[in-house]
């Protein structure tokens, strides 16, 4: 959307310290537009007495409009109000919902968001169950909505990608700096059909209160959360609150019970969390009319691949029959190399070996950390 007038006057407002999307919305509200707030010559209100509202009145004279307009357009960063069409749609039925998103990428109007969260500190078995689902829904349409941290995070836009659907990163800073900066690429990535999509103005380093304030975008932005791995104070947990006061959908994946990972999601799923082992899992449980339309043979294929078994795989594509004891050892549990070597009761070469011919022959996937799982058929 092009930069007008009343864009760049609310994101002027946003630059000046203490003031965020709330207070941006009360200004709108008693003088009828940002320009207005931004040109009154007569500032008697009521807000005399707080200390923001001096410094809107302060900063006024300081800071110049156009100014803001050539930072967005130097990086390439574009302006979303509240209202127009590619402002998320689930996002704008939410009770104080940004009045303006600062956006890098692609918004394309009437998309419904669907959240993946969790831990930071994933292990090999919460990436892979993050992003096969990140896969499975963009098949449905939805876009997968996460915040790029590292860990969960990652994996489920990375998912999205993989499935060539198009995944939404909402950040807690402004949009000239990536963090972390390890995702800077992925960040590319995703800006090619999504969009990463802040509340805050350029310039604004990532806080650590910044981030329970993004989490309610990304639940406000989604039909449903699905948590992958979460310890017990996670900050996913976070996000999870918000969808409740939302209305929204809760989903969590269980995890092994002696993973420290995965006692958050246990305990949703005590507390009433949809526990979800395939797609289906949460598509059934959407309200009507949030749930897309899908091809039922195609979800039959699906249920069937994910619960293939041994007897499944053709032996005549492998070159031993030995390499059927690692097959038998694997699951879609991640497994570390040094273990299944252990279990198979075979030389080290020669797991190594049978495990990059499985890989070839399309039968075993290889996971960050030397770990390995069946490969899903898709």
């Amino acid at each position: 959307m092009g930069l007008t007038k009343e864009k760049i006057y609310r994101a002027a407002i946003l630059t000046i310290p203490g003031i965020g999307s709330q207070r941006l919305r009360q200004l709108i509200a008693l003088f009828g537009s940002a320009e207005d707030a931004w040109k009154a010559k007569q500032l008697a209100t009521g807000l005399e007495q707080f200390s923001w509202f001096q410094e809107f009145k302060r900063a006024r004279q300081k800071i110049d409009p156009e100014n803001i307009e050539s930072t967005l357009i130097k990086e390439n960063i574009s302006l979303v109000m509240l209202g127009e069409e590619t402002y998320p749609c689930l996002l704008a039925e939410c009770a104080g919902a940004p009045p303006l998103l600062f956006y890098k990428g692609v918004l394309t109007s009437g998309r419904k968001g669907f959240a993946v969260v969790g831990s930071r500190k994933a292990t090999a078995y919460g990436k892979a169950a993050a992003a096969y689902f990140a896969k499975e829904l963009v098949k449905h349409n939805y876009v997968v909505v996460s915040g790029l941290a590292r860990g969960i995070d990652s994996s489920a836009h990375q998912g999205a990608l993989d499935g060539n659907g198009i995944t939404w990163a909402f950040l807690a800073g402004g949009l000239d700096r990536i963090y972390p900066k390890e995702n800077d690429k992925l960040a590319q990535k995703i800006m090619e059909k999504g969009a990463l999509i802040s509340e805050y103005p350029p310039g604004f380093p990532v806080e650590q209160g910044h981030f329970p304030a993004r989490n309610r975008l990304i639940s406000g932005s989604s039909v449903g959360v699905l948590v992958v791995e979460a310890a017990e104070k996670s900050g996913s947990l976070i996000t999870v609150d918000y969808a409740l006061e939302q209305g929204r959908e809760v989903f969590a994946v269980p995890g092994p019970i002696f993973s420290e990972q995965s006692k958050g999601t246990h305990n949703l799923i005590k507390m009433g969390a949809k526990l979800v082992a395939e797609v289906e899992d949460i598509l059934c449980e959407l309200p009507i009319g949030f749930r897309p339309e899908h091809n039922k043979q195609e979800t039959v294929q699906n249920r069937q691949s994910v619960s293939r078994s041994i007897e499944e795989i053709n032996e005549d594509s492998l070159n031993k029959k030995e390499w059927k004891k690692i097959l038998e050892c694997l699951s879609d549990v991640p497994l570390h190399i040094d273990r299944l070597t252990a279990m198979c009761n075979m030389p080290a070469q020669d797991i190594a070996l049978g495990l990059l011919e499985l890989q070839l022959a399309g039968k075993v996937v290889q996971l960050p950390g030397q770990n390995y799982v069946l490969q899903r058929k898709v």
